[in-house]
């Protein structure tokens, strides 16, 4: 039996409903000094916004050692009543200490793993993914090592993998490496903020390879490829890859939350839902919600 593994426990995929793939209720990195998600309370009234516009379940993509306070999200899910995905993995090598990265030597795929099927720290939540990430039209060493570790994990116990990447550039590349090097099936890859580079070519061959294209953070003032993104997902479903498409809101930093005066996860299904619906359909844009978000974190776990 495949689910879909949330901070609360496993969940048949049928019950995820309307999720936000790709999102972050804490949040804390060097490169973002003094912009840290790390209110409690914010993170509940985040996610009592996003229930109250429709909303079920949100992935939350922050990676080990950045501040994901993992012990607290069981809290906010039974609160808020919207169901959270945590995820394990290890983002890029300028989000750490190189103190912390060498305590990982040799053991990456092990730590993977072990907060996948046994619990982060003491918190008895397990994560339901992994993510890692690129890095600008490239994949440098530091992601060729948390790649190959997230391969491992992934065949260790079956978890999808998700990728980051750097301004949506390098999606064949990751998919060479994942895919073609280390032998990921694609359906189990989950390629990240291809909205932020609008190239409908290497889009394509992504969907062909038949991996998930996910579209997120449509709502970043300095990513002048947003107003794109609808003539891209547009084009992906008429080429027949409605199946292979996913959303999420990705708020990074605690001003860009609703309760905060941003657009926040609510944007997603307030501005984002009725306006691909017109481009879409009805149909097609809650097939994208919730049955693709569904089958791409359901999980036969081993």
């Amino acid at each position: 039996m495949s689910s879909v593994r949330t901070v609360l426990g496993d969940l048949r995929p049928e019950d995820l409903g309307v999720c936000d793939a790709h999102d972050h209720l804490f949040l804390r990195s060097p490169r973002l000094s003094g912009q840290e998600l790390n209110d409690a309370t914010a993170a509940r009234a985040e996610l009592e916004a996003f229930r109250a516009a429709g909303g079920a379940s949100v992935v939350q993509w922050t990676p080990l050692g950045m501040g994901r306070r993992a012990a607290d999200l069981p809290l906010l899910s039974r609160a808020a009543g919207v169901h959270v995905v945590c995820a394990t993995g290890l983002h890029q090598a300028a989000h750490y200490t190189p103190e912390s990265l060498d305590e990982l030597r040799g053991k990456l795929a092990d730590v993977f793993v072990s907060e996948l099927t046994e619990g982060i720290g003491t918190s008895g939540v397990r994560a339901g993914l992994v993510k890692v990430a690129g890095g600008f039209h490239a994949l440098d060493a530091h992601a060729r090592w948390t790649m190959t570790a997230a391969a491992e994990a992934h065949h260790a116990t079956g978890a999808p993998i998700a990728v980051h990447l750097e301004l949506g550039t390098g999606a064949l590349d990751v998919l060479d490496l994942l895919c073609g090097e280390l032998g990921v099936p694609p359906e189990r890859v989950i390629l990240g903020h291809l909205n932020r580079s609008p190239d409908l070519v290497v889009q394509r061959q992504a969907a062909e390879a038949g991996c998930w294209l996910a579209f997120d953070g449509p709502s970043r003032a300095h990513h002048a490829t947003d107003w794109r993104m609808p003539d891209a997902v547009r084009a992906l479903a008429e080429a027949g890859f409605g199946h292979r498409l996913l959303l999420g809101g990705d708020t990074v930093v605690a001003g860009a939350r609703s309760v905060d005066g941003g657009p926040g996860m609510p944007y997603l299904l307030r501005r984002i839902r009725p306006r691909l619906a017109r481009e879409l359909g009805e149909e097609l844009i809650n097939r994208v919600l919730t049955e693709n978000p569904a089958r791409a974190f359901a999980v036969e776990w081993r």
